[in-house]
């Protein structure tokens, strides 16, 4: 029999969002016999839920102050200090770091402490567009180029995750290997059902968005779409769950305008969200590979989403949904399209339906990582 691998995995926080929901289906899904891990985290800001404390409540983790989102020297030191002493007592053969600022202080611990593990790293997504200016970019380029050249795999979350990390030139292209995240299939509730549970009308047609509600993810560009659609005449309902920093400004300016659209907050049950919707949208800036589409797909609706980051591995564009530009008007043209065809949105919500289940199943995504550790 093979020997245990020891797997450490770190993550800057566990913030709801796809990064924390892989890493908690890694700790909970990998085979125990054959791979032991250790989940190393921080914790969120106040205006964000952790998803350890909402949702993943059976994935135990070891915290370390200062590994959060925040910058400061101090808390930094502290936290590598933390990570230091941490590798030294596991003695890890893999050393998995996930995000930006668990990459950087966790290569560089892994370095001085972890001298015979095994470097993995993951980019769920990148910050290269939409999050610093140019100047600041190219520093985080510079970063990014050393600690890849001292990683032995780096792990897109999507194709074009990789295509954009190679164009400029952080690590070479035979260390990347295109993993997408699995999710587990969701139990099947009706449309009415979920409605009557969510106490929503079911005279209604609703486009529903999931996620933070943040600047990349352009919560404001969501509710010139729902402008649009008002505009129109189009006679729908948006449905937003998530909040973030952005939320109370949202809030404001939907009731203002009288635009149609629900705030739900923070949920656990998304997927009775979904099943209670039509049709899916995303009106990001950047993206990764957005676990909420997954999801979306899964429950068998169409998306509606800007052409970004690696959405275009989830939606096949007029085949399991619309891919648009970042303008409110072409987004509410499919829309519009969607909402006039009860026929094109069964169709279309089935093919994403089987897409899902092909490409993002939960058994897909545990074998690929068990695989990849044992090679290691």
């Amino acid at each position: 029999m093979a020997p245990q691998v020891k797997v450490m995995q770190i993550i800057a926080r566990m913030n709801v969002g796809g990064p924390a929901v892989i890493v908690a289906e890694l700790m909970r899904g990998l085979d125990k016999s054959a791979i032991e891990q250790i989940l190393v985290t921080g914790f969120c800001d106040e205006n964000e839920a952790d998803y350890l404390d909402t949702v993943a409540k059976d994935v135990k983790a070891t915290r370390i102050a200062g590994l959060g989102r925040s910058v400061s020297l101090l808390a930094d030191l502290k936290a590598f200090f933390g990570l230091v002493s941490l590798i030294r007592k596991y003695k890890p053969d893999v050393i998995h770091t996930h995000t930006a600022k668990a990459g950087v202080l966790g290569r560089l611990a892994s370095l001085l402490a972890g001298r015979r593990a095994v470097r993995v790293h993951t980019f769920h997504g990148h910050l290269l567009h939409g999050y610093f200016s140019k100047t600041l970019t190219r520093i985080v380029v510079l970063i990014e180029k050393f600690f890849a050249a001292r990683t032995s795999v780096l792990i897109a979350i999507g194709s074009k995750v990789r295509e954009e990390m190679l164009a400029v030139g952080i690590g070479k292209s035979d260390k990347y290997r295109v993993f997408f995240p699995g999710l587990p299939a969701p139990k099947a509730i009706s449309r009415s059902d979920a409605q009557a549970a969510l106490g929503i009308s079911t005279q209604t047609l609703y486009i529903t968005y999931v996620g933070r509600l943040t600047q990349i993810k352009r919560p404001d560009r969501l509710l010139d779409v729902a402008n649009e659609c008002k505009q129109r005449g189009l006679d729908i309902r948006f449905l937003i769950a998530g909040e973030g920093e952005l939320f109370e400004i949202s809030k404001a300016r939907a009731q203002s305008e009288q635009l149609n659209v629900t705030f739900f907050g923070w949920r656990s049950d998304i997927a009775q969200i979904f099943a209670a919707s039509d049709i899916a949208i995303l009106t990001s800036d950047n993206e990764g590979i957005p676990l909420t589409l997954i999801q979306a797909a899964q429950a068998g609706l169409p998306i509606v989403a800007t052409n970004v980051g690696s959405i275009s591995d989830i939606v096949i564009d007029q085949s399991t949904g619309y891919l648009t530009s970042t303008n409110e008007s072409d987004m509410a043209d499919a829309i519009e399209k969607l909402v006039r065809d009860a026929q094109l949105r069964k169709m279309m919500g089935e093919a994403g339906k089987a897409r899902a289940n092909q490409y993002f199943s939960l058994e897909r995504m545990l074998r690929d990582y068990t695989d990849l550790y044992r090679s290691l």
